[in-house]
C-alpha cells in the first residue's frame, strides 16, 4: 500500500481511496492534470459521503417499505397526481414545516407513497423517522414508566420529517390525546409531518375524542397541508 493509500485510508476519505484505485487500474492518474485529478477525487468523495450519509439516515428512519418516488403507480384512477408528487419530491413542504395528510381505504398504497416520500427526504440529508402511531403510542407509554419520556419526545421533534402510519385504528385515550398534541405542538411551523390513514381527515375528530384536543391537533396539521386522497381497489390484492 502506498502512503497516498495509506493517508486516504486514514482520513477515512473513502470515495477518493475507492476512485484513485479505479484511476490506476486504467493507469488514466498519468493522464491528468493535478487540478483533473483533485476534481475526479473530489467528487467521489463527495458522492460517497452523500451515499453513506443516505443509508445511515434510511436506516435510522425504520421505513415499512423500500420504496421509491419513481416506483409509484401514477394511474388516473387511483388519485396519485403525477405533478404533485413531483412538488413534494423536491423537499420544499419539509423546508416550509407544512404537512402531507395520505388517506384511502386499506391496501391502496399509503404506507409505500409515504416511505417512497421519505426515502427521498433521507435523500435529501433529511433526518427521519417512521412510526406505526399506535406502536410510537405504545413506545410513549413505556418512556412515561421508566422516566425517558421526555429523551424520547426531544428526539422525535428534532427529526425533520415524521411520518406517523396507521392513524385511527384505535380511538386516543386521555394521555394518548396529550402526547400526540405534545408530539404535533413541538413540530407546527418548524418540522414536516406525514399522516396515513384508512379514514378520511374530516373523521379523525372522532378518532382523536376530546373536541378541544382535537382542534388543536387538526388545527395544526390540516392548515398549510398537502392532502393525497388515494384511490380504487387494494394493490395487494392485484399483486
Amino acid at each position: 500500500m502506498s502512503n497516498i493509500e495509506k493517508q486516504f485510508n486514514q482520513l477515512r476519505l473513502l470515495g477518493m481511496s475507492t476512485q484513485w484505485e479505479a484511476l490506476k487500474e486504467t493507469r488514466q492518474h498519468h493522464d491528468l492534470s493535478l487540478p483533473e485529478g483533485l476534481e475526479i477525487l473530489l467528487q467521489a468523495e463527495q458522492i460517497d459521503r452523500e451515499n453513506r450519509r443516505f443509508e445511515r439516515l434510511k436506516r435510522s428512519a425504520k421505513f415499512r417499505y423500500s420504496a421509491s418516488i419513481e416506483e409509484l403507480n401514477f394511474e388516473t384512477s387511483r388519485g396519485l397526481n403525477k405533478s404533485q408528487v413531483t412538488e413534494l419530491a423536491t423537499g420544499n413542504y419539509i423546508k416550509n414545516g407544512e404537512s402531507i395528510l395520505i388517506t384511502g381505504s386499506t391496501g391502496c398504497g399509503k404506507s409505500f407513497t409515504a416511505s417512497a416520500l421519505g426515502h427521498r427526504a433521507c435523500s435529501q440529508g433529511v433526518k427521519v423517522l417512521y412510526f406505526n402511531l399506535q406502536k410510537l403510542l405504545t413506545i410513549i407509554k413505556m418512556a412515561h414508566i421508566d422516566g425517558s419520556v421526555f429523551k424520547l419526545l426531544e428526539k422525535i421533534s428534532k427529526s425533520g420529517l415524521l411520518i406517523l402510519d396507521d392513524f385511527g385504528i384505535t380511538h386516543l385515550n386521555k394521555q394518548q390525546q396529550m402526547d400526540l398534541m405534545e408530539i404535533i405542538e413541538d413540530r407546527h411551523g418548524k418540522s414536516s409531518t406525514i399522516i396515513a390513514s384508512q379514514l378520511p381527515v374530516e373523521n379523525w375528530y372522532e378518532i382523536i375524542g376530546e373536541a378541544t384536543i382535537a382542534d388543536a391537533i387538526l388545527d395544526r396539521l390540516v392548515h398549510r397541508s398537502h392532502r393525497i386522497e388515494l384511490k380504487g381497489k387494494s394493490l395487494r390484492k392485484k399483486l
